[in-house]
């Protein structure tokens, strides 16, 4: 094998590594502090309008198994949102929070 080729064939199995390191590390860095961050910057827009447009989460107790299936999968007109949206940790950190959001006082 002549020493171009050789380079190439090492360039094209570096290449994939270092792209596939940079992915794991994007992943692991969630762009949201924690889950009342996504909610307020994610969910609050269709959840928080009394019911108009999303139903209201507030007070039902929902499974973070639910919620996470619910958000990855989509449900109605609920979307999906992809790990690339809302990563796995910022997931689980919201799925916590709705579970453990208060009923909205009726004043």
């Amino acid at each position: 094998m002549s020493v171009k080729i050789k380079s190439l064939v090492l360039k094209s199995l570096v290449v994939p590594v270092l792209l596939a390191s940079a992915a794991t590390y994007a992943n692991s860095e969630s762009r949201f502090k924690d889950g009342e961050q996504v909610y307020a910057k994610v969910c609050g827009h269709c959840h928080e309008t009394a019911g108009d447009i999303g139903p209201v989460l507030s007070g039902r107790n929902l499974n973070p198994a639910y919620t996470t299936a619910i958000v990855r999968n989509g449900f109605r007109a609920m979307p999906a949102f992809a790990a690339s949206f809302i990563d796995d940790k910022a997931l689980a950190q919201v799925s916590q929070y709705i579970q453990e959001l208060p009923a909205a006082s009726k004043e």
